[in-house]
């Protein structure tokens, strides 16, 4: 195991502790319990293993970025619990999503009061409180506008590329530019390097999402711990569905028209099929390797010393299967 990995396996183990250990109240279960049940769910940690590298990185206070590590993965959850009611998703985490293990209410108020920990926990970093806070609340405005276009783009053949790049921006980079930007807001550093770190996380988080519009298609749900096949069931516009409908309409509405039939494992895998003889997936997975390496070079404003974690974080990503 390299140095690296072992790093990462302990910020994570530091990261699922803290977690483990809110003091989330016993009553009311109403409310309680779904949000002890969705906090042990075996979630990647990918956000807040990067506020910690790029703290490390500007060598910023490590206590407040525990506070803020915590604050961006429960931002993550509340956005996920509400996601899946509107996606109906019925797998997140290899574990019942919250809404089917209980209802849709119960997972609203408890996507609401996820969020209101997350806010609690930025109140906790000690320097430029208002900053932190200020810039929070806005990614978290992004990210509900991103999830709003998601929506609205549902079974809309007129979106084009450049649409679903300026909605995942909102949707997905945000909150990693947000998770590289922040520590050097807790930490005073200038608006120039603040907008670099943001540029970074969102290039990441583009190149991320891009992945898993793809994975969501050809993985396969125990690898991937959540349900598959729902982008296509919602009508989704996700990049290689774009790019199946834009430049190959009549074999993919055939597709599109086996999978709708049936919706199960063995329609998925025609819709694999398609997508790798067409092509379309060596396309997709060149597209998001270019988000990566436009990601890196960003990071060239460090020190190589202090971006060598980073570098080694996007191949993390850029190397996953799920």
């Amino acid at each position: 195991m390299s140095d690296f990995q072992k790093k990462i396996n302990l910020i994570r183990e530091e990261v699922n502790r803290e977690l483990a250990s809110l003091p989330i109240p016993q009553k009311p279960g109403y409310l309680y319990d779904p949000i002890r049940y969705v906090l042990k769910g075996k979630g990647k940690r990918f956000r807040p293993l990067l506020v910690h590298l790029m703290g490390r990185a500007l060598d910023a206070n490590s206590r407040g970025l525990m506070n803020l590590a915590l604050a961006v993965e429960l931002l993550h959850t509340f956005t996920l619990v509400h996601d899946d009611i509107m996606d109906k998703d019925d797998t997140r985490h290899g574990q019942e999503t919250l809404h089917q293990k209980w209802d849709e209410s119960t997972a609203i108020l408890a996507g609401d009061a996820i969020f209101i920990l997350a806010q609690l926990k930025v109140t906790l970093v000690e320097t430029h409180v208002t900053e932190v806070m200020n810039y929070f609340n806005q990614v978290t405005l992004e990210i509900c506008e991103g999830q709003a276009w998601d929506k609205e783009f549902e079974n809309d053949l007129s979106i084009s590329e450049s649409n679903y790049l300026d909605m995942i921006d909102c949707k997905t980079g945000a909150l990693l530019g947000a998770c590289a930007a922040l520590p050097a807001i807790m930490e005073g550093l200038s608006n120039e390097t603040v907008q670099n770190l943001d540029q970074f996380g969102r290039l990441l988080g583009k190149g991320f999402q891009v992945q898993d519009d793809l994975l969501e298609l050809i993985s396969n749900p125990q690898q991937m711990g959540k349900s598959l096949g729902s982008d296509l069931a919602e009508g989704k516009q996700t990049y290689p569905i774009i790019l199946a409908r834009t430049n190959h309409e009549q074999e993919w509405n055939k597709c599109i028209s086996q999978f709708m039939s049936k919706q199960n494992e063995d329609s998925m895998d025609i819709v694999k099929t398609f997508l790798e003889k067409t092509g379309i997936a060596e396309e997709t997975i060149t597209r998001y390797e270019s988000f990566f390496e436009e990601a890196g070079k960003v990071l060239h404003f460090l020190p190589e010393e202090k971006r060598k974690d980073l570098d080694a974080f996007i191949q993390l990503i850029k190397n996953r299967t799920y």
